[in-house]
């Protein structure tokens, strides 16, 4: 992993590409933005696809791959352009199903879902029953809030009875927050802040863990770190996951900090970087483009 005191700005992938055998891409705040693909992104997919270029889309949304595969179909991106597909809700329903890790092998079958009601199609397939109430639950599974009108305040009445009850929470989502076709949407990350700061216990699958990114790597199949660039528009996670899995990384700033660095230099990224732990990428661009 390449590190310098300040981030190299770059004005696309073309000055980079040949440095890399490998790609962990983010979706959204790199390549859409919840509804419409950002420019340039279609020709940079299809410009390290021409090259031979390994690639892993990386997600920290709270749905099976094959959802996203289908996402990306809808706003027009051939399958042909990009390789596997990873989630944080993928990773959710492999560890569910594995019980490899001791805290999801304590779990019962029963689940109550933080989210909106479709969510539940993250547990299809496995031996799980959705309750209802707190009381009937064995655990909280958080994809997030119900819809644009939801607030984190309506759930914190059931956190209280469910810290209560010792309910542990599932975070399949360990975004904050997003910017959906312009509008900040709160992510099921901020739920889990909440409830972990009211005492309740959480466990998140997605990035920044550096888990998902050994998961990316298996699936391009390249053991050499210095080999792969982790591309993403989020300081606490892409740039700390990156950065937490030994792997270079690369900023996308039209994201979500698109209002903090549009048409910054290493020195302001670096400024910005303190607002989130510190953790400065190897390299920034305006916009995922060739």
């Amino acid at each position: 992993m390449r590190e310098s005191a300040l981030p190299v700005i770059l004005d696309g992938l073309a000055e980079i590409a040949d440095r890399y055998d490998g790609f962990i891409i983010d979706l959204w705040g790199v390549i859409h933005d919840g509804g419409a693909l950002y420019p340039g992104a279609h020709d940079a997919l299809t410009q390290l696809a021409a090259r031979g270029r390994k690639t892993v889309m990386l997600s920290n949304a709270p749905r099976r791959a094959e959802f996203l595969v289908e996402q990306m179909a809808v706003l027009g991106v051939e399958r042909s352009l990009f390789g596997a597909v990873m989630s944080s809700g993928e990773a959710v329903h492999r560890e569910l199903r594995a019980r490899r890790d001791p805290w999801f092998g304590c779990l019962g079958r029963h689940y109550l879902l933080i989210g909106a009601p479709g969510d539940a199609v993250l547990l299809d397939g496995l031996d799980f029953e959705r309750r209802e109430t707190v009381e009937e639950a064995d655990f909280l599974l958080n994809t997030g809030l119900a819809g644009i009108d939801d607030t984190v305040e309506r759930h914190l009445p059931l956190f209280e009875r469910a810290i209560r009850a010792g309910l542990p929470m599932i975070c399949a989502n360990p975004d904050l927050v997003v910017v959906q076709q312009g509008r900040p949407f709160l992510c099921a990350g901020t739920l889990a802040a909440r409830y972990r700061f009211m005492g309740g216990d959480v466990v998140y699958r997605g990035k920044p863990d550096p888990a998902i990114y050994d998961d990316c790597l298996a699936l391009l199949g390249i053991s050499d770190r210095c080999r792969v660039l982790a591309v993403g528009d989020a300081f606490e996670t892409d740039v700390k996951g990156a950065r937490g899995a030994g792997l270079d990384s690369l900023l996308i700033m039209g994201g979500i900090h698109a209002d903090t660095l549009q048409d910054a230099d290493g020195a302001r990224i670096v400024a910005a970087a303190q607002s989130y732990g510190g953790f400065v990428p190897t390299m920034a661009a305006p916009a995922f483009c060739w």
